[in-house]
């Protein structure tokens, strides 16, 4: 079999055609159909590519988008509206376009964070349906087409997630607008699709020819399509009006036991090591990793990828990180770190007054005398996934503000790093090659607890589930007296915070807008406030319905 992704890192960039902007589902500048500077197989590594990388050069200098090609990533568009909104993290820089609408669930057809990941979703489909039509449709073929299946229905899902509905084609054409699918059309369409792909993808395993291994490490296999339809069928009373519910959640339930009885995927045994520098040669982070987006500091340079998960949580002075770039821009809100210390006294902090320091060496020993390193934070907390930061690097923290104004205005968020597990740096101190898993096995056991909680299944066989990450990150475990809703929903944040999916999980519990569960600056207020339903789904950029009659607006835009 092809090493098709050590040729992802090579020929993603090659130039095939592909740079313009993007409306509707076409690419309005060139045809790939007509750009035959790449072979199937380069092809197939751009589509994977699209993931991880931002254009054709590394950096900046010749985006896929005629957009901020720093800000036009698929990771980084998606992430900013699943996480700035909610009760995780805040981006310090509110002097960034559209950063406050953002932060403060106060956007409109008009936000151009919208329209980025609006714009990164379709052209990536639009590549997608270009190798599809491309490709010829045979058996040599058939695998690598099923991938290209997955990926496009993954980004269906995004779009299905984040706007309540989708416009929709799977032709490659350059005459057509694509057409609007509701979100019942685009329920059905990707239960069908994932259900179609599932004996054309490589099966889940880890002998010859699998994909859970340092050569092809980063292709997607059966796990990631069952995975996929799991998190489809959980969220489908969001999704759909019309599907049975109980029959989708039963769905998901099985298709995580088919994940966990392939016996390919695990847990790690170290929480901490899956967001490390050597995650993609790490055995034992390698085995919970289903399906990441790759990243390496020589070969794929992004401003979109873990770049921003590792330095934009950081400042200079910092513990060392493998990295020498520090934003200063995301922390954590209160409400999360709420979810480790629910006890707030308890959160080790800088004493009024004390020294600070920029000095990291200064601050490596203030912090051992103040109590306040990542390790005693972790300690306090109880639960090895509290990755947090309390000390005095360029400036004591606090856990909360009345006004969003500084990068200290909550704890440090040092989950993702560019040090390896064995403490040396990744491979370039400008660009991390910390790879980001999009889905990983700890994913199983949540949507599994959740869908036999939501069919009123036992707390004992739920708490099992739960126990399993609980366990595994040395914190206390459930009983089942607390198997509750709001402990399921802390749970999520607890094990997948910065992640890029906060959203979603608290639309699905009926939190992220209305009154149910109010946390620190939801709706602008700085003890929360309301904030009205139609703020579930984001709007369809305004120029896009201006322009394809085919579609309409959510409502309330």
């Amino acid at each position: 079999m092809k090493n098709i992704f050590a040729k992802t890192i090579a020929a993603a960039v090659l130039t095939l055609g592909l740079t313009g902007c993007v409306n509707d589902l076409d690419i309005s500048s060139i045809d790939p159909q007509s750009s035959p500077s790449a072979d199937d197989m380069g092809l197939l590594a751009k589509c994977y590519g699209v993931l991880g990388l931002t254009g054709q050069k590394g950096g900046t200098g010749n985006g896929d988008l005629s957009l901020d090609e720093g800000e036009s990533g698929f990771y980084r568009t998606t992430f900013n509206l699943q996480e700035l909104p909610t009760d995780e993290c805040m981006w310090a820089w509110q002097t960034d376009p559209d950063i406050p609408q953002i932060t403060m669930m106060n956007w409109n057809s008009s936000s151009v964070r919208v329209q980025w990941a609006y714009t990164r979703l379709t052209y990536d489909i639009t590549l997608f349906n270009s190798y599809l039509s491309q490709v010829a449709d045979n058996d040599e073929n058939r695998q690598y087409r099923a991938e290209v299946r997955f990926l496009r229905a993954l980004h269906y899902w995004y779009m299905l997630d984040l706007f309540g509905k989708s416009p929709f084609k799977t032709e490659f054409n350059i005459t057509e607008l694509p057409v609007e699918y509701s979100g019942n059309q685009m329920y059905g369409w990707l239960d069908k699709e994932l259900t179609d792909i599932e004996n054309e993808m490589t099966a889940t395993g880890t002998g010859v020819g699998a994909f859970n291994n340092s050569e092809n490490f980063g292709r997607a296999d059966l796990g990631a399509v069952y995975l996929l339809h799991a998190r489809l069928a959980l969220n489908c009373e969001v999704y759909s009006d019309t599907i049975d519910a109980r029959t989708e959640y039963e769905k998901a339930a099985r298709y995580c036991t088919l994940i966990e009885d392939a016996g390919a995927y695990k847990l790690a045994g170290n929480y901490e090591e899956l967001f490390m520098a050597d995650n993609d040669q790490n055995a034992d982070a390698m085995r919970e990793i289903i399906f990441p987006i790759r990243q390496d500091g020589l070969n794929t340079r992004q401003y979109s990828g873990s770049l921003m998960l590792i330095a934009g949580a950081r400042s200079a002075a910092m513990p060392d990180y493998g990295m020498k770039e520090s934003w200063t821009c995301l922390f954590a809100r209160r409400a999360m770190t709420e979810k480790f210390f629910p006890d707030l006294s308890r959160v080790p902090l800088v004493p009024d007054g004390a020294a600070t320091s920029t000095d990291a060496n200064e601050v490596t020993t203030l912090d051992q005398q103040y109590g306040t390193t990542i390790e005693n934070v972790i300690a306090a907390a109880g639960d090895d996934r509290a990755l947090l930061y309390s000390g005095c690097a360029d400036g004591a923290r606090t856990i909360s503000t009345d006004a969003v104004a500084d990068f200290k205005n909550g704890l440090s968020l040092v989950k993702w790093t560019n040090l390896r597990s064995d403490g040396e740096a990744g491979k370039d101190v400008s660009w991390p090659d910390t790879d980001i898993p999009l889905f990983r096995f700890a994913e199983v056991y949540l949507i599994r607890a959740e869908a036999n909680w939501r069919l009123g299944k036992s707390a004992t066989e739920i708490m099992a589930d739960i126990n399993e990450l609980r366990g595994r990150a040395n914190a206390r475990l459930f009983n089942e007296n607390e198997i509750t809703e709001e402990n399921l929903r802390d749970e999520w944040s607890r094990e997948f915070f910065m992640e890029g999916r906060r959203r979603s999980d608290l639309v699905r519990f009926g939190c992220f807008t209305g009154n149910k569960y109010l946390w620190d600056w939801k709706g602008g207020a700085a003890n929360g406030v309301s904030v009205d339903s139609h703020f579930d789904v984001y709007p369809i950029p305004a120029d896009d319905v201006m322009n394809n009659k085919n579609l309409t607006q959510n409502y309330g835009y």
